[in-house]
């Protein structure tokens, strides 16, 4: 199974794709990604079975694109994602934010 980068058509191996996953905002329900390739980022939600890719608008993420990952499963903590995909699993921090 390789997931794409919807913007240089890359593909990747779980591992290496999930890996890139940098900041999970519990609000939105969002992962960040950023492509191991071309540093394209993109905010994405992880659902099961599927990736789904969008945009905040409005204080709401609208999904328009999904990519099919059978099996893929998610648990979500207090600060943090949990994504796992047959044996592997990877967990996502939320980032902290500062109050300016």
């Amino acid at each position: 199974m390789l997931i794409p980068c919807l913007a240089c058509e890359s593909r990747f191996m779980p591992d290496e794709y999930f890996r890139a996953c940098s900041d999970y905002n519990r609000g939105l329900d969002l992962v960040r990604w950023t492509c191991p390739r071309c540093g394209n980022h993109d905010e994405l939600r992880v659902l099961p079975g599927e990736l789904g890719f969008g945009y905040t608008s409005r204080g709401r993420f609208a999904v328009h694109d999904r990519v099919r990952v059978p099996g893929l499963r998610r648990q979500r903590g207090d600060l943090r994602l949990d994504i796992s995909l047959d044996k592997a699993s990877w967990r996502v921090p939320t980032r902290v934010r500062q109050l300016a």
